[in-house]
């Protein structure tokens, strides 16, 4: 069998951490302000993955864990000026700013599709599989997260020979770099060469390119060239589409939350992309496989406000080893009857994805994040898969140690009160000490070294 045939994407989910909250970050995203102080359950949000996580394997798809990152960010509140032990720090922080503290409990890493963008060995020139971390500056919350992420990244695909991690790009904004929520790739089957799509919302360069005028645009073009550069993409199979300012008006902070792709399907609105029709004739153009097939969702079958209040498009889509392709979506798109019709109808059609299976995620889908959100794609060959750290990959074993784990560690409530007690470090520290060895994750904490 050849590497191309028995190459496989790997899911890796977001497990969520111990302190997942409702602080309301997220200026853009509509479900995380809409639900801003509301009372968190950790518990359930963790276990919720763990259950999408173990379907996904139980299909026969290979799916991984990616580990939560070590919060409250305590060295970021003594960079702001908080001093004393680490109880203290804390104490402090909830008295002098509540709202910093919060941003430093954030457990939005869950959301490992703003990870890192990735680019499979298909692809680039060198023949690895290349990783880039986020920088996330677009927010205070999120900019504390790409040098763990790293450190997880490098901990999970530690082998120099199949593997390049890069630094993330410059904190600032004008690489604003929001990861693979705003990069697809089309390709006819996971081990061909591909064509990586890179979506970005604004130019920092180039003022001819307008943007949204009432939420950021988190994408610039200037970080996704970037990222192509250092991945080693051949010009034809890159492409750089630039998502409809309108609708990240709307609240489609990136492009994932309207559009999405795997292997030679792009599910999309029809307002997604600025200049839809003219995007989709680049993209098809640039298509060097066989056959390319574009699911254009009309306005009038499901508005943007309701891909948006739904996640329809935040839905992973799945090639299962039988060669069909599942839709996997929100609850949530089973209660907009627009939505639900829609789905409908696109199973009947004549496309590939010929099914869909539904998720309970609403501890997460309340925060703005909906099943694509939890998940960062990476493409392997066998070869390569067989030297990503195994203890980080989904099986029966697994999923019952971390349930145990989640039980064992997680509170099943959390409010801003709680964010003040210096216990909640003491056990999240607790938690992520003993995940480190279920995962043989080595010491990727700062608090650990």
């Amino acid at each position: 069998m050849s590497e191309q045939s028995s190459s496989f994407e790997v899911n890796f989910d977001g497990l969520v951490g111990p302190t997942h909250n409702y602080a309301g970050l997220s200026y853009g995203n509509v479900a995380s302000l809409n639900n801003a102080d509301a009372i968190s359950n950790p518990k359930e949000a963790a276990l919720q993955g763990l259950v999408k996580m173990k379907a996904m394997h139980d299909m026969g798809l290979k799916q991984g864990i990616f580990a939560p990152h070590a919060r409250p960010d305590v060295s970021a509140l003594r960079r702001l000026g908080f001093t004393g032990n680490d109880a203290q720090v804390i104490n402090k922080a909830a008295k002098e700013s509540p709202v910093l503290l919060r941003t430093c409990y954030s457990a939005s890493a869950m959301w490992t599709a703003n990870a890192a963008t990735v680019s499979p060995s298909q692809d680039t020139t060198d023949g690895k599989v290349h990783f880039t971390s986020a920088n996330l500056n677009n927010k205070f919350h999120r900019s504390l997260e790409p040098s763990t992420t790293s450190n997880l990244l490098k901990a999970m695909f530690n082998d120099d020979e199949a593997f390049a991690h890069h630094t993330h790009l410059p904190d600032q904004p004008f690489f604003g770099d929001e990861g693979a929520a705003n990069h697809t790739r089309l390709c006819d089957e996971h081990g061909a060469k591909g064509l990586e799509v890179f979506v970005y919302g604004a130019s920092s360069l180039n003022p001819q390119i307008v943007g949204p005028s009432k939420f950021p645009a988190r994408q610039t073009l200037e970080a996704s060239e970037a990222v192509a550069r250092l991945h080693q993409i051949p010009q034809e199979q890159r492409i750089f589409i630039q998502q409809n300012p309108d609708v990240i008006d709307q609240g489609v902070f990136h492009n994932d939350v309207i559009a999405v792709g795997n292997a030679n399907v792009l599910f999309c609105h029809e307002q997604a992309f600025l200049d839809q029709a003219h995007a989709l004739t680049k993209i098809r153009q640039a298509y060097t496989g066989e056959k390319l097939h574009i699911v254009e969702v009309p306005t009038h079958a499901v508005s943007v406000q309701d891909a948006v209040t739904s996640y329809l498009f935040n839905s992973q889509l799945v090639s299962l080893a039988d060669g069909s392709m599942m839709l996997v979506a929100p609850e949530e798109c089973v209660k907009n009857p627009k939505v639900a019709d829609y789905i409908e109808f696109m199973l009947g059609a004549n496309n590939p994805i010929n099914s869909v299976k539904f998720f309970d995620l609403r501890q997460s889908m309340q925060n703005g994040g909906g099943p694509a959100c939890l998940r960062l794609r990476v493409a392997l060959t066998q070869t390569e898969l067989s030297k990503v750290n195994q203890a980080t990959l989904m099986s029966e074993e697994k999923f019952n140690t971390l349930n145990q784990w989640v039980e064992k560690h997680y509170r099943d409530k959390l409010s801003d009160h709680d964010l003040a007690e210096p216990q909640l470090l003491v056990e999240t520290r607790t938690a992520l000490d003993d995940l480190t060895g279920i995962l043989n994750l080595g010491s990727v904490y700062e608090f650990q070294k």
